[in-house]
């Protein structure tokens, strides 16, 4: 006689899973029996074949995501200068404008994609607005054309938060190869990982050549300082765990987008669930795969549904809980300031596993959890 295993004995399905193989580990352990631990050559090697990846001139390895978006912005603020910031997304796309002397202008969220509203971020231009910070949320892409037309319009410059873009495309482009910067993290759950990194791609030279100074202490020759930077170097070791990384990068998005198509189907006609949207033209990365939950549509509030799911085993994660307008360290000075659509969404959105390592049991499993949640079947 078969007895069926009850939720609590079920595998956990982990919302994220890192992955490091031979290849990684090999890669690294051939750095450190080198002996040159350091930023060298294969952090050159890394630059070059991430640059080309996405179809830009230069590439610029660095410590994390964070420091790619702080080196990014020192590299272009003034003091005092304005930054048009969307209110949902993780806070180091604002804090790293802060850092830098800037100061953050929050900005409301498209309901449908949850990136940049043009319309909201237009209202909120001043005569001390220098730039524009866009994020590719969750893998997908912003109105790209929109941002530029605007950037060009008003003069404005543009670093785009890739952290959570490796791989997406627009019409067939890499969301990399746009101007003025693009930051990407290497953070272990991302689509790809250095364990901590991060780079920044550019297609101006002056920028690349400054940003390789500020990463390193403004140090042009050695001991000879030729600007106040600081030390936000990507090591070979990470470099080398990068290389084979990138290497698997697209099968990895291959996968993503498999998983991401089937739990469309697995999920579609819900009432008051909302699966991620794909704009014409755009190759989502799916970093994360995120629902949105009509609490009266759908008869269960997100908080309950994602309880539910941990109940039976399914790890979720909410991206993000509360928009940056809303956190203590904003709220002084922004916290009074109405951004409808952002405050919704923290209220709303659940991000399911979609990483590489789903099998298709775990993909029907997840599918037909939220289902019988959602329906109110056993």
């Amino acid at each position: 006689m078969v007895t069926k295993q009850s939720p609590q004995e079920e595998k956990v399905i982990p919302i994220a899973q890192v992955r490091f193989d031979s290849g990684e580990i090999d890669a690294a352990v051939a750095v450190l029996r080198s002996g040159n631990v350091r930023q060298g050559k294969v952090t050159r090697e890394l630059e070059e074949r991430f640059a080309a990846m996405v179809g830009a001139r230069h590439a610029v390895a660095v410590s994390s995501g964070t420091a790619a978006l702080h080196l990014a912005w020192l590299a272009l603020l003034e003091p005092g200068d304005e930054v048009l910031v969307p209110a949902f997304t993780f806070i180091a796309t604002a804090s790293t404008v802060v850092f830098a002397g800037g100061r953050p202008i929050f900005c409301d969220v498209d309901p449908a994609t949850a990136t940049l509203d043009l319309e909201d971020a237009a209202r909120r231009l001043t005569p001390r607005t220098r730039a524009i910070a866009p994020v590719h949320l969750y893998g997908g892409a912003c109105d790209v054309d929109g941002i530029q037309r605007l950037a060009r319009e008003h003069g404005l410059r543009i670093v785009w938060d890739a952290a959570q873009a490796h791989g997406t495309r627009i019409d067939g482009r890499d969301v990399g190869s746009f101007a003025d910067m693009v930051c990407y993290s290497f953070y272990p759950t991302k689509n790809m990982t250095t364990g901590e990194g991060g780079m920044i791609t550019t297609n101006d030279d002056a920028l690349a050549e400054r940003l390789r100074l500020l990463r390193s202490h403004g140090q042009e020759r050695k001991y000879e300082h030729t600007l106040l930077g600081l030390n936000y170097r990507l090591t070979d070791v990470q470099a080398a765990i990068g290389l084979v990384q990138l290497d698997q990068l697209p099968g990895w998005l291959e996968q993503r987008r498999a998983n991401a198509r089937r739990l469309d189907a697995l999920l579609a006609g819900l009432p008051g669930i909302t699966t991620p949207v794909r704009l014409p033209g755009v190759e989502h990365s799916y970093h994360q795969y995120t629902i949105q939950i009509d609490a009266a549509a759908a008869g269960i509030t997100r908080d309950d549904l994602q309880a539910a799911l941990a109940a039976r085993g399914i790890q979720s994660a909410v991206h993000y809980p509360r928009p940056l307008h809303r956190q203590p360290v904003f709220a002084p000075e922004h916290g009074a300031t109405s951004l409808p659509v952002s405050e919704r969404l923290a209220e709303s959105v659940l991000s399911l596993p979609v990483h590489p390592a789903l099998t298709e049991d775990d993909l029907e499993r997840i599918g037909a959890s939220v289902r019988s949640i959602v329906l109110g079947e056993a």
